[in-house]
């Protein structure tokens, strides 16, 4: 009987041997999953410098257009600018280019009533002169080299006529030049 005893109990080992589990050793576990554990932590901090720089991109490529944009409105502002200097420029020569020919005008015109003025003052000596002349003539107070003189100061009054008559035709031309 104790043989079946023995026999029975080196079988019931031998049967709980050959069904138990395997455990895993603790000691290796726990350095595995620590080196795991910190390989994790390295692999998130990885994921979050990499989002982290992503991010940082994106705001910087915005900032960048948002800079661009605002130079590009600057610019803008800028030829706005010179183009309204260029045109307020222009404006004031033409004016001015405007205003030179209508004191030209007026210069013209002045000139030309003077001229006019000239002449009927000069037509109207002439005909005093010859008046006079005639008046003496008739009365006979006059030498022959005075009645010389008196034909002299006709002609040369005559002959002024003539030059006042020419300014006058050249300024009539000028006047119609600048009109």
């Amino acid at each position: 009987m104790k043989i079946k005893l023995l026999l029975t109990v080196i079988f019931l080992v031998s049967f709980q041997n050959f069904f138990a589990q395997e455990t895993p050793i603790q000691e290796v576990d726990t350095v595995k999953q620590k080196a795991m554990i910190v390989e994790k932590q390295r692999a998130e901090e990885k994921e979050m410098l990499e989002q982290k720089l992503k991010e940082e991109k994106r705001s910087l490529k915005q900032q960048e257009k948002a800079e661009e944009k605002v130079e590009n409105a600057e610019k803008k502002a800028e030829q706005a600018e010179k183009d309204a200097k260029r045109a307020e420029k222009k404006a004031d020569k033409a004016l001015d280019k405007i205003e030179k020919e209508q004191k030209k005008l007026e210069s013209a015109e002045k000139s030309l009533s003077k001229a006019e003025s000239k002449l009927d003052k000069a037509r109207k000596d002439l005909t005093k002169m010859q008046t006079k002349f005639a008046k003496n003539k008739s009365k006979g107070k006059l030498s022959p080299v005075e009645i010389e003189k008196e034909n002299v100061n006709i002609t040369k009054q005559q002959l002024k006529i003539k030059k006042i008559e020419e300014d006058i035709e050249k300024a009539q031309k000028k006047l119609r030049k600048l009109r």
